[in-house]
């Protein structure tokens, strides 16, 4: 059964055609989901300006196999105590169409799945959040989520693997269930100066769907769609349903304004570097995937392209499942990107170790077989990764699958996410003791994202700290232009950490 939902890597070559750069489609466009997908690409040529593919000998199947130092146990079936899916077999939990079928959702208009689930997940009491006393009923427990959903600035989507990973007999105080589902009881009045746009994005937005801030990179965003939606969400402006706090400006990924972000692109000759992400690039058909990245490839001023998705932390059976050509698509433009002489890389968005299972070990030895360069994002997050031990397991997990711990961020300044923010002390510490605890090139960088569009700086180099006020200053000496010559960006921690609280 195990060896059932793999089929190792199949090698596709095509023919050189056509010579004009490639446009999306107005079909793919519409087709930005990826539960039905046909294959029909296999016969599309190529861009001129990627050369013809040296034959490669195919590569054998992904062994089931655990990685070194694995628990006994490894394979367990660990979604079957959730009631629901005490009977899912192991084919259908690892396919991607059977996930997305199944996925818990709570929206301002409707919360019956996720009531539906919680009734049934839930023990008659659970344990209150840390540091209160006693237990509480199933129904008081309930009536919190109900109460966070009120205040919550994102929707409630997660996918079933997410929540076969939570402890469902202590979900208050669980390190998964705390970034994704909103407790009212534990939210606290948002620092004065958030705002649901903390990082300026929309200002750097020079067309639709494009934010360019650093000179050599740029952000593509096609999909406002996740599989699953983060409570600290930074783009909580545009990402996710309509939630009774926030109305969303949702990125609308027309032909036209496909067509005219790439336009953009390629008439940006210090541009180098794109990130395609969102939303999550895990909802892009794979039709729209390879169509994003032949063009990117085709494009003579870009050298290098990430794809960003927490699909590899939410939903990692995706890439095991036979049935679903998402991962194949991906694998196909990082070949192809290769023999142009191109970087694609995958970036994905682990937060603790409790996310890792040994599914997760199996898609990442996919990717590395396939040879696909994958990079992590973590969020500081109270609660969930603000000790030294939990980071430091989190990067040694991380680097035993070869993904390469890229930033640590500190959580950035939006609203309705005030219990989640660490003052910056805390991001300094860590930094300081995680080093030494795995070797030097897999530790992450630990940055701040500056409130205001500042970009990214390392935590360590702030210009002033005062722990009284909270308040920190920086300076972003890379960025140019429009009032950021010189300009002092500051950051503030939660003021229950600052003495005027």
């Amino acid at each position: 059964m195990l060896c059932s939902i793999h089929r190792g890597y199949q090698i596709y070559t095509r023919p050189r055609g056509r010579s004009s750069v490639p446009k999306i489609s107005p079909y793919l466009v519409r087709r930005l989901s990826t539960v039905h997908h046909q294959d029909t690409l296999a016969t599309r040529p190529l861009p001129e300006l990627v050369p013809k593919p040296v034959p490669v000998p195919p590569t054998p199947p992904v062994p089931y196999v655990v990685w070194p130092g694995a628990p006994p146990g490894a394979h367990d079936d660990f979604w079957r105590p959730i009631p629901q899916w005490k009977d899912v077999s192991l084919k259908d939990f690892t396919s991607w169409r059977w996930g997305v079928k199944n996925a818990v959702e709570a929206t301002k208009d409707s919360r019956k799945k996720l009531s539906e689930f919680l009734d049934a997940a839930l023990p008659n009491e659970v344990p209150r959040t840390k540091g209160l006393q006693g237990l509480q009923s199933r129904d008081e427990f309930m009536g919190d989520v109900v109460s966070g959903l009120t205040k919550c600035a994102m929707s409630v989507r997660i996918m079933p693997y997410i929540l076969s990973r939570i402890n469902w007999n202590d979900p208050a105080n669980d390190p998964l269930f705390r970034q994704f589902i909103p407790l009212g009881s534990i939210m606290i009045k948002d620092h004065e100066i958030t705002k649901l746009d903390s990082l300026n994005e929309q200002n750097d937005s020079p067309v639709p769907l494009i934010v360019h801030r650093y000179p050599d990179k740029a952000l593509f965003l096609p999909t406002s769609v996740c599989p699953t939606y983060c409570t600290y969400c930074t783009r909580s402006y545009g990402i996710g349903p309509h939630t009774v706090e926030v109305t969303k400006e949702h990125f609308r990924g027309s032909l036209d304004k496909i067509n005219a972000a790439f336009e953009y692109i390629e008439s940006q000759e210090g541009l180098h570097d794109i990130v395609v992400s969102g939303g999550d690039a895990f909802y892009l058909s794979p039709d729209v995937l390879e169509s994003i990245g032949d063009r990117l490839i085709a494009s003579k001023n870009i050298e290098r392209f990430r794809f960003a998705s927490k699909g590899l932390a939410v939903a990692p059976h995706r890439f095991l499942d036979p049935e679903d050509p998402w991962t194949d698509a991906l694998i196909r433009v990082s070949d192809k990107a290769k023999r142009a002489g191109k970087h694609m890389a995958l970036h994905t968005h682990f937060n603790h170790p409790n996310e890792i299972s040994w599914i997760t070990e199996q898609a990442s030895l996919k990717l590395l077989q396939a040879g696909i360069t994958v990079r992590n994002q973590t969020v500081l997050l109270r609660g969930v990764n603000d000790d030294a031990d939990t980071m430091s397991a989190l990067i040694r997990r991380l680097a035993k699958m070869s993904i390469q711990p890229y930033y640590v961020y500190q959580c950035d300044m939006v609203p309705k996410i005030e219990h989640l923010r660490t003052p910056l002390q805390t991001i300094l510490d860590i930094e300081s003791q995680v080093q030494g605890t795995v070797a030097g090139f897999y530790i992450p960088k630990f940055v701040v994202d500056l409130p205001g569009g500042g970009g990214k700086r390392p935590a360590s180099l702030y210009e002033s700290y005062d722990r009284k006020t909270g308040i920190s200053t920086f300076t972003q000496p890379a960025l140019k232009g429009k009032g950021r010559d010189g300009k002092v960006y500051r950051y503030y921690d939660p003021v229950e950490f600052t003495s005027s609280s």
